[in-house]
């Protein structure tokens, strides 16, 4: 680790902190050190301070970074763009790493695992060179460029090559292809997405770029920045322009936005829970068959399925090439208690099946799939040790992992709202009442088999309406809940919770976060936690049960009962990893605080997938915390949310629909732009109705999906396999510590993670004056700065003088100050964790009432003082008027006119007061007008115009002849005429 800092700023050598200053000499008096012992007791820290550890070097170099003008590009441990292979003229010999038989290549997967890919191309033919994070081990992928009336042919080459055998192959292609022009690089690319045919060619979707958003057991997690789409067809290959359908699906295509929210792993699989995933493997060491767990995918998940199926057709293992994606939304952060860190992961998986945008997909299908179905699950776990294994080792059995999943789904009936005209709440229409409530049935069946029971499902939609709409839902739910349950044994039935939480927060004397407090803590006691651990010295926990929340979008209140529940389920789960004595967290923590910004963003991120635009109300809004800012805010959302409605959502639902593969063009079929409704594509055909299953009204559900869960116990790998080190397992070791790269610690993921260390004041740690403790409520007041503006914060403006408020951004710690005004205005989140701001220039007083004395004595701004308050930006004012500020010159302006009617005299008299100037007055009473009277002065012709005006005639309504020749008349003629009142030419 690199040296510790002390508080003066010194490094010390060998992590010791610095010498201390010399004692005072021996014969100083005993009053002295007496007087000195006693300073030193009052300068003593209240906090620990922070310091010699690993946070201390984070936040400090945050903080420089913050300050500095310049920032390095190059500040990624993996660049975005993939690097090609690097090809050599003149390859040496090497030995051959050894391929494995066939019937040993189950096991050691990893020996085919690849990172980056490089795309060449011939004039027949693509080749695809992938290798490993070790750049050591390479394989090749062999790709026919066909017309469009030739299937998709793949080669999967199994032999694993050494650089310099690759390159000797790719030179030996090249010397084949020297007369069609050889072999020449085409890109770089991290990943293969499938391929995809409309009414032409194949086309092979890559990964161009990327960046790494979450670590999970050693497992780097990326979201998808780039891709590109390459027609798998000859070189001299022409598209014929007869047939413009072809470059149509494309543009439908290019309408889904792949680079927004979409997320792979290449040794992590996200399509599944962390509870299952672990389960998984704990049963297969059990068995003994480990590492037979490879390319177990959850397909509801994998948007890109449609796309792996000609992949999976074409060769034996498609997933060495192509990277299953999630859509939904990652993110994770850490949290700092005094030396501990916990990591806190979200991930959101958006279901594939009966997918697409707000209007157009409600309720559920004939299948029991949900539209909005959303799986949201949280890892918590602290980083003493990186990957899923506990010291001996004991396989996927570490104990500082925990998880919580949650669930949210339109609500399971056949429901609609059609959105053809102009208000932006359609009506909701029942289009199918059926008294077995068969797609609920199937919908739930489903809930038991991704997480057992019970399933606890929690209704916010209205109750109460003077025109029903939500409210015609409620009964039937109610009802097809109470249908289903009657057939569920004792301890398995659903848990209906119904709650009008609309009108709950728009009442005065109802607590919404209390309520749903009480319901989180109700919902995580019943379904309990994942906890893993060897099931001997430390005892596993298993979720059984999942949490269903709805509204009518399953959108805005949604997100803030499943953000309630989430910081329950926090709460657990730092208590499960001895991090809490109890399961309760407070609001405005760092740590809820942080755990509230990621959740903001999950909803965000869901609402612009479903419905098209941001969250309208937010946690800020169900607290009654919100500012009268966000207001506006919440009324542009409301009109983004509209307008994405009204026009935009057709276009992202075919792209849905081309994409997902729910319509695959065939001769003789309709186009899909020429489909009056996309219903058949997501309901099952009729014409195999007479085919299919009866389903059971009765025992509607699967008895083997409600037993509890449990994870068997640790137990070692037995004969050779006990032999083998853990990365033949599991290798998280050569993809997280990178062996024989060179990094740094500022590059790691892990190092730059979002944690709620970077928000604190490093200069009020360094002296002791601030509680580390991301658990403590920071509107109480933390530091010397709240004691000194403890008596403005009770006011809405803060009084702050030009001069000082410049020294003080200057010389105190500004993000103390950005965390002083977050806690005393009750300001936003999203502001809260906002970087800091830089230096402003010094604010120009702009006062109501200006004394042109004080405005002479006042000293003349210098050049450079003009030009920083001249560079003000948007952000600046934006800044300004969210939190104004008054100067002292405009205080004293403003004292002295409210108490200005205070000093006028009770007794009129002719006499002015000696204090004012009335000399202007005086000059009015004693005008020219004694004399010369009030008539109005002017030329004759404007007083002949002016008296004609006020000359009224016996018929006032009617124009007469003499009337036509006045300019108001000529006017009305000419509008007459059909031209514009406004832009008229002079008149004559």
């Amino acid at each position: 680790m690199s040296d510790a800092i002390d508080q003066d700023g010194v490094k010390a050598s060998n992590g010791q902190p610095s010498q201390p200053p010399s004692q005072p000499p021996h014969d100083a008096s005993h009053e002295t050190i007496e007087n000195g012992s006693q300073e030193a007791k009052s300068l003593e820290p209240a906090f620990p301070l922070l310091q010699n550890n690993a946070s201390s070097e984070t936040l400090l170099q945050t903080v420089q970074a913050q300050k500095r003008t310049t920032v390095e590009d190059d500040n990624e441990e993996e660049p975005a763009v993939a690097k090609p292979f690097v090809r050599t003229n003149s390859p040496g010999l090497s030995s051959r790493v050894a391929t494995p038989p066939e019937e040993e290549r189950a096991p050691i997967r990893s020996a085919y695992k690849m990172h980056k890919f490089t795309l060449y191309e011939t004039a027949s033919r693509y080749y695809i060179v992938g290798g490993d994070v070790t750049e050591k081990r390479y394989r090749i992928l062999k790709i026919d460029r066909n017309t469009h009336d030739s299937d998709l042919s793949i080669t999967d080459d199994k032999t694993i090559y050494t650089q310099k055998e690759m390159n000797s192959l790719l030179n030996t292609i090249d010397d084949g292809n020297k007369g069609t022009g050889g072999i020449k690089q085409r890109c770089t690319t991290w990943g293969i997405l499938g391929f995809i045919k409309f009414t032409g060619p194949y086309y092979m979707l890559l990964i161009t770029k990327k960046s790494t958003v979450a670590m999970i057991g050693g497992h780097y997690v990326y979201q998808i920045d780039g891709t590109e789409l390459i027609p798998l067809t000859p070189a001299k290959y022409k598209t014929d322009a007869r047939h413009p359908e072809e470059q149509r699906f494309l543009n439908i295509l290019t309408n889904l936005d792949l680079t927004r929210s979409f997320y792979y792993s290449y040794s992590y699989d996200i399509t599944r829970t962390l509870q299952h995933n672990i389960t998984r493997e704990r049963t297969a060491l059990l068995h003994g068959m480990p590492g037979t767990t490879y390319d177990d995918y959850n397909s509801m998940f994998i948007w890109n399925s449609h796309l792996l199926r000609p992949a999976e057709e074409a060769i034996h293992d498609p997933f060495d090439w192509c990277r299953p994606i999630i859509h939904g939304y990652i993110d994770q952060a850490a949290i700092s208690i005094y030396g501990r860190t916990a990591h806190i992961t979200i991930i959101a998986r958006r279901s594939r099946y009966f997918a697409g945008a707000r209007f157009l997909k409600r309720g559920a299908n004939d299948l029991g799939y949900v539209a909005n179905d959303v799986e949201t699950e949280q890892i918590v776990a602290e980083a003493l040790t990186t990957s899923f294994h506990s010291p001996g080792p004991k396989l996927f059995a570490n104990p500082q992992y925990t998880s919580y999943v949650q669930h949210r789904g339109s609500i399971p009936l056949h429901w609609t709202q059609d959105n053809m005209g102009v208000t932006p709440k359609p009506p909701i229409e029942l289009n199918l009442i059926d008294p077995f409530y068969t797609s609920a049935a199937l919908h739930f069946d489903n809930l038991f088999e991704r997480y057992g029971s019970p399933v606890y499902a929690l209704n916010l939609i209205k109750a109460r309406e003077r025109t029903p709409r939500e409210s015609k839902l409620l009964g039937e739910y109610t009802n097809a809940i109470n249908y289903l349950n009657q057939f569920l044994p004792e301890g398995h039935k659903i848990i209906h919770k119904a709650w009008d939480m609309s009108r709950a927060a728009k009442s005065k004397d109802q607590d919404v976060i209390g309520t749903l407090e009480n319901i989180a803590e109700t919902v995580v006691t019943t379904t309990g936690i994942f906890h893993n651990g060897d099931g001997e010295i430390t005892p596993t926990r298993v979720q059984n049960g999942v949490a269903r929340t709805n509204c009518i979008d399953c959108l805005d209140r949604t997100n803030a009962a499943q953000f309630v529940i989430g910081k329950r389920a926090l709460g657990h789960q730092l208590h499960a990893l001895g991090i809490l004595e109890n399961t309760i967290i407070d609001y405005d923590t760092d740590a809820v605080n942080l755990f509230t910004h990621m959740y903001h963003d999950h909803g965000d991120t869901i609402a612009v997938q479903y419905g098209g635009s941001q969250l309208v109300n937010t946690m800020e809004t169900y607290r009654k915390i919100n500012q009268w800012t966000s207001h506006s805010r919440d009324m542009i959302e409301s009109f983004k949310r509209y307008y994405n409605n009204s026009f935009m959502d057709s276009q992202r639902q075919e792209a849905y629909n081309l994409f997902l593969g729910n319509y695959i063009f065939a001769q003789g079929q309709p186009m899909l732009w020429d489909l009056a409704t996309d219903y058949y594509l997501h309901h099952a055909d009729p014409r195999m109705w007479s085919q299919k299953e009866k389903h059971d009204y009765i025992h509607w559900y699967t008895p083997a999906h409600l037993e509890k869960r449990t994870i068997p116990d640790f137990v070692p790998p037995k004969g050779e396999m006990g032999k083998k080190p853990v990365s033949f397992f599991d290798d998280y070791w050569l993809e997280y510590y990178r062996p024989s790269t060179l990094s740094s610690f500022p590059k790691m993921f892990p190092y730059k993670m979002n944690s709620t260390i970077k928000y604190i004041p490093f200069k009020s740690t360094q002296e002791g004056k601030y509680d580390l403790s991301p658990f403590r409520i920071r509107t109480e007041g933390d530091g010397e700065t709240h004691e000194k503006k403890k008596s403005a914060a009770k006011k809405e403006v803060t009084i702050v003088d030009p001069s000082e408020s410049h020294r003080s951004t200057a010389d105190d710690d500004s993000e103390s100050v950005m965390t002083e005004k977050a806690s005393v205005r009750g300001i936003s989140i999203q502001r809260w964790l906002q970087p800091m701001q830089p230096e402003k220039g010094p604010t120009i007083p702009h006062s109501i009432m200006k004394d042109s004395a004080e405005n002479r004595d006042r000293p003349k701004q210098t050049q450079q003082e003009k030009t920083k308050a001249a560079q003000w930006t948007f952000a600046n004012i934006v800044q300004e008027s969210l939190n104004p500020t008054v100067s002292a010159l405009e205080t004293e302006d403003y004292t002295r006119y409210i108490s200005h009617p205070q000093s006028l005299p009770l007794v009129i008299s002719n006499d002015a007061p000696p204090d004012v100037d009335s000399s202007e007055y005086q000059e009015y009473l004693n005008g020219s007008w004694h004399t010369e009277g009030l008539a109005p002065s002017g030329a004759e012709e404007d007083i002949d115009v002016y008296n004609d005006l006020l000359r009224v005639g016996d018929n006032p309504l009617t124009v007469t002849d003499e009337d036509l020749p006045k300019k108001r008349y000529k006017a009305y003629r000419k509008w007459l005429r059909g031209k514009s009142l406004f832009k008229q030419q002079p008149l004559d």
